[in-house]
């Protein structure tokens, strides 16, 4: 039987400390930022968000999908969610989360598909690599919606 885990199980597990604790924030920022891959930094960040991702959104479509296109499913769901929270709040349409999140989600794939892992350079090379590949993607993305646009 598969115990299902809890949001307190899962951040705790994830940033070493339990939700909400001194030192929360700071432990995921540099889990997430050292993580050894890019596929790993993704396991770090926002675990809170990760969470219910992982639950309502990605489970759901492994159970129909292949589980590299859920992921990408999964990343395009959240991209959509984070567009949908700005136009909410700016009341003017954006899409740029939706691009860049899928993106980063080939990025993700393919980086682990490789097999690429920097598990043996300094945390800051780590940092270095994994906030390379958010802003390089983001920049293509932009680059891309603004031709587009």
């Amino acid at each position: 039987m598969h115990k299902t885990i809890t949001l307190s199980e899962y951040v705790k597990k994830r940033n070493g400390v339990a939700l909400g604790a001194p030192g929360s924030m700071t432990n995921m920022v540099k889990r997430s930022l050292g993580a050894s891959s890019f596929y790993m930094f993704w396991q770090y960040w926002n675990p809170i968000w990760g969470y219910y991702l992982s639950r309502k959104v990605m489970k759901p479509l492994r159970q129909l999908l292949p589980t590299w296109l859920a992921i990408i499913m999964t990343f395009a769901v959240s991209g959509a969610l984070h567009d949908l929270a700005i136009t909410v709040v700016q009341w003017k349409l954006t899409f740029l989360f939706t691009p860049w999140f899928t993106f980063m989600s080939f990025i993700v794939l393919t980086t682990k598909y490789l097999g690429i892992s920097y598990r043996e350079y300094h945390w800051l090379i780590r940092a270095s690599i994994n906030i390379s590949f958010v802003v390089v993607c983001l920049i293509v993305t932009r680059q891309y919606v603004i031709q587009v646009a």
